[in-house]
């Protein structure tokens, strides 16, 4: 089984500047994982475009995101630290497990991780290495 994830929803808004030229937005998404994680999830990403479109000329957008479900078997909730690369290709990025943030089977939960897909998948590649 390939580890992926599916956006549920996305909700976007300007925080500071102007659509059209450099600006930070604020997203609130939801998320559907499958694979190694399963479950659900709610993820806000800080975004910073460069200008035109929805480019980030190479920076990374930091997001928390909260997953309720299962790491191999074993069920609870844990939240992980997003650093994500977003562009005209499509999106690339690492995560974290934050400490302390585990509950229920998954207390005590540490690992680490990528994310990637091309420009118009549904959806999105991830790596899990836990420890």
């Amino acid at each position: 089984m390939d580890n992926t994830f599916s956006m549920q929803s996305w909700d976007e808004k300007i925080v500071s500047g102007i659509d059209g030229a450099p600006r930070v937005a604020h997203a609130h998404a939801t998320m559907k994982y499958s694979g190694v994680i399963e479950g659900t999830s709610t993820v806000d990403f800080l975004l910073f475009y460069v200008g035109e479109g929805y480019e980030g000329g190479g920076h990374t957008a930091p997001g928390f995101e909260r997953i309720e479900g299962s790491v191999d078997g074993r069920k609870g909730s844990f939240v992980i630290r997003h650093e994500v690369g977003f562009g005209a290709n499509g999106i690339h990025g690492t995560w974290e497990v934050v400490a302390g943030s585990g509950s229920d089977e998954l207390t005590g939960l540490t690992g680490t991780g990528t994310v990637a897909a091309k420009s118009g998948q549904e959806t999105v590649s991830y790596t899990w290495q836990e420890g």
